[in-house]
Order: C-alpha cells, then sequence, then structure tokens
C-alpha cells in the first residue's frame, strides 16, 4: 500500500479506535503510524491496541510505527468548595502547600517543587492558561498572587509555569512504570513530555537504550531555549502546540512551529505537528477551513508528521478525520509551490561521504528522471539522510531489521520494506529493482537511483551510487 503523498499521518487510539477492524480502517484511510496515549487508558488497554496493530501490519504486510506518549510529571491544583469556586480578576489568592479545600481566597497546590521556582511577578497560568495569576510574594510553602484574568476554577485543574524552570525531571515515577511496560510491548518511539533540558532526554536514553528512538516533545519555553542542545541527543521533535499556546503567547506559536520544523529537518531528524488540528471532527463529521488550513500549514513546512489526537482517540468520526488529513496532504504536495518551498529550504549535506552520496542520489534522480530512489540501511541512517533531501521522487528504503523499517515509517516520504541485506553487488541491483517494481514504485524500462554501503550490512557506510534500469539491469 503505497501512499500519494510523503508528509505522514500519526493517529492516536483509544476508546472510539479500538480492535484491529477499526485499526485496519484507519490504515487504509491514511494513517502511517499510531500513538498510544499514556495519560489515558490501563496497561491491559495499550497492550490489547499493540497486539492489534501489529495484526494489521502483518495482514497488510506494511511495517507500522508506534509511539508510546508518556505522560509527564503533571501539576495540578487540589480540590475546590462544591467542585468549583469562582475567581474575580483583581481580586487577590493564595497558594498554599498542602491538601486543603480551596475557595474564593486559598488554593492548595500540593507540589512543594512549584514554590521552589517561584519568584516575584511571575505568571501563573490554570486551566490551560484560561485563568492567570500574578506572583506578589513567595516563600517555600505559599504564593500570594494576584487574579489577572478570572474564571471558574474546578478540581485538580493544570498548573502552567511558564517562566519557571522546575527543579524536577521529565519522567515521574508512573512515567518510569509506563516506560518499561512500553519497552516490554517493543514500541518504536517514545514520546518525552515536559521537556525542558537535554538532561531529560538523557535520563530517558539511559533507562531504554537504543532499542527505542526518543521523541522529544516541546511544549514549554525553556526547551525551545535549549533546542540545539536537546536535538543534538534525541531522535526527533514534536511540537506539541497545545501546550506549548500555553506557555508562550499564542502569536509565538506558528513561528515557532517554523523554526523547529527547519531545526528538525537541517538535523535530519523527523518532526511531528500535533494538537488541535481538526479538533471539531471529535463532534462534527467535516472540519472547518481554518483546520484544513492548519493542516496544509504543516505540510508546506516540510514537517514529518500530522497527528491526530482526539479526533481519532475519542472522536465521533476517526476514519473521517483521517481521510481528511490524508486528502489534504496529498493536496498540498501536488501544489508547485509546495515543491518550490521543499527545494528553496533544501539542507546542505555535511561533509561526509554518505551524506555526498544521498545529495548526489537526489541530484541524479531529478535530472535523469528516475521512477524512485532505493537505498539499502541497517541502522536507518541512510534513509534520514534520503528524507532529509527531500527529494521530488519516492524514496524506497530496504532493510534488514524490521525495528528500522517500523521507526522509519514516521519520516517523510520513506516507503520501508523489510527484506534481507543485498550479498552481492547484483544482489543488490535486482533485489531493488524486483522490490521497486513489486511495489509500484517503478516500472520495467524505468531508472532507478540506488545507494548502499560496502562492505554490505555496515551501519552508515553507504558510499555506493548506481543507476539501473528496471527490468532490463
Amino acid at each position: 500500500m503505497q501512499r500519494r503523498r510523503s508528509t505522514k499521518i500519526l493517529a492516536t487510539l483509544g476508546p472510539a479506535s479500538d480492535g484491529a477492524a477499526m485499526i485496519r480502517e484507519l490504515v487504509e484511510a491514511g494513517a502511517d503510524a499510531f500513538r498510544l496515549n499514556f495519560s489515558h487508558g490501563t496497561h491491559a488497554d495499550h497492550r490489547k491496541r499493540y497486539q492489534a496493530i501489529r495484526r494489521v501490519e502483518k495482514a497488510l504486510e506494511q511495517p507500522i510505527a508506534i509511539l508510546a506518549d508518556l505522560q509527564g510529571p503533571k501539576i495540578r491544583v487540589g480540590t475546590m468548595q462544591d467542585g468549583e469556586i469562582q475567581l474575580t480578576a483583581g481580586r487577590k489568592l493564595k497558594l498554599v502547600l498542602g491538601k486543603q479545600t480551596g475557595d474564593a481566597k486559598q488554593v492548595a497546590l500540593p507540589h512543594p517543587e512549584v514554590f521552589a521556582a517561584l519568584d516575584r511577578d511571575m505568571p501563573v497560568l490554570l486551566d490551560d492558561g484560561k485563568i492567570r495569576l500574578r506572583v506578589l510574594k513567595c516563600g517555600p510553602d505559599y504564593a500570594d498572587t494576584e487574579i489577572v484574568t478570572g474564571g471558574p476554577l474546578r478540581d485538580r485543574k493544570g498548573v502552567n509555569l511558564p517562566d519557571a524552570t522546575l527543579p524536577v525531571g521529565a519522567l515521574s515515577d508512573k512515567d518510569r512504570a509506563d516506560l518499561a511496560f512500553a519497552m516490554q510491548l517493543g514500541v518504536d518511539w517514545l514520546a518525552l513530555s515536559f521537556v525542558q533540558r537535554p538532561d531529560d532526554i538523557a535520563e530517558a536514553r539511559k533507562l531504554a537504550g537504543h532499542e527505542v528512538a526518543l521523541m522529544a516533545k516541546i511544549e514549554k519555553p525553556q526547551a525551545v531555549e535549549r533546542i540545539d542542545e536537546i536535538l543534538d541527543l534525541a531522535d526527533g521533535l514534536m511540537v506539541a502546540r497545545g501546550d506549548l499556546g500555553v506557555e508562550v503567547p499564542l502569536q509565538d506559536v506558528p513561528v515557532l512551529q517554523k523554526r523547529l520544523v527547519r531545526l528538525a529537518h537541517d538535523a535530519g531528524k523527523p518532526v511531528v505537528i500535533a494538537t488541535q488540528m481538526l479538533e471539531s471532527m471529535i463532534t462534527a463529521p467535516a472540519p472547518t477551513r481554518a483546520e484544513v488550513s492548519d493542516v496544509a500549514t504543516a505540510v508546506y513546512d516540510g514537517a514529518d508528521a500530522v497527528m491526530l489526537s482526539a479526533e481519532t482517540a475519542a472522536g465521533a468520526h476517526p476514519v473521517a478525520a483521517v481521510t481528511v488529513m490524508n486528502d489534504v496532504a496529498e493536496k498540498v504536495e501536488s501544489d508547485p509551490t509546495y515543491r518550490e518551498i521543499m527545494d528553496a529550504e533544501h539542507a546542505s549535506p555535511e561533509g561526509t561521504a554518505a551524506d555526498a552520496i544521498t545529495a548526489a542520489a537526489r541530484q541524479v534522480a531529478e535530472t535523469i528522471g528516475a521512477a524512485a530512489i532505493a537505498c539499502y540501511t541497517t541502522s536507518g541512517s541512510t534513509a534520514l539522510r534520503a528524507a532529509r533531501e527531500r527529494p521530488r521522487v519516492p524514496i524506497l528504503v530496504l532493510t534488514p531489521k524490521l525495528a528500522t523499517a517500523r521507526r522509519l515509517a514516521l519520516a517523510w516520504g520513506l516507503h520501508c520494506i523489510e527484506t534481507e541485506d543485498a550479498h552481492n553487488f547484483k544482489d543488490m541491483v535486482d533485489r531493488a529493482c524486483d522490490v521497486a517494481r513489486l511495489t509500484g514504485l517503478g516500472h520495467d524500462g524505468q531508472r532507478l537511483v540506488i545507494t548502499a554501503g560496502v562492505p554490505f550490512g555496515t551501519p552508515g557506510a553507504t558510499n555506493i551510487l548506481r543507476i539501473a534500469w528496471i527490468g532490463t539491469d
């Protein structure tokens, strides 16, 4: 099953998308990868969904990426009188360490790390930024604040501190247990929430090793400030615009989205645009025009993947949401302007033989009108280099490792096939041409640009470029 687009679709599973039959419908509609959201559901739920994905993968003979999204530390207020209180702008509110029931004068915040990070004049945002406080005075177990923006506050609503770097890591005890479970399942990607510093990625790497790829969710301004260091350690980025849009001014989010996509592109690492892409389709059978434009913008930006959250996890129209996203991506990528943007933002190759060969493959393929570029890879690094080139032709990835094929399913433009590694030069050419023909990426009489490394099977040793005629070599 080959797509008519290069941008991938990541769909979140949940009660609305349980079972192999529904998952297959989502794949046939356009989903390339699935997200297991560990903020919701039990381990038994996630195991069931994981197994269903793998059954569909086997039936369709198509590698599917599975991403486990860890919840991260959640900072929440305590409970309120009668479940809800009303806060009025201009009045004072005291935040206190403890578990007392809150009222219009005092609200409990059972997180000592928050008070340790607060300072005078810092903003404190409650309930996704709907309520805004300003710190007047604070200590180790309290903060006197002024209510800048009021409204109703219900039990256990979230707290955001955009100007504070909290003295906590990105992994809570729950996250560590979820990480161990996800590794036991065999997921391909781990998404880390609440990333503030490169140390957060390093901690996860120590626990997960290199058997799984790590995706840093960028939702804190502190992460943006250290993005180069974080990107150096992570295997990919997710622009988590929900929390990011709470912690930075809304008008900054589109600018940051473009910057983060470009940085990830230049680094040759997948980047996912997430949150509220087709939000209205949770209940409506069709999206708004603004939502369609939002998805289109992410595709024009050159994102590797766009993500659906509640639209497919809990929405009334999960298959329709994937279909809309697929159709928008196909339409954008057929626009000549899209190609002009990809060419204009083309990343310069690094000064290595592998990068030189990959860059040359793109140029040769476009010069001779090749049907596709075929690359042999074991670790996936060759394929990611090819994706970074954003060529006009499809990229056929041949790998002996199913885990590599699955992980690369999130990367732009890669059509991944598990196959034996080439035994010799002739086998390399024959196998690539046969697979191109069988997958429909090339036909007899068309040319194929092939990259590989000798000795065969050596990770990161791309040093050969060959032009072959499909059906005649």
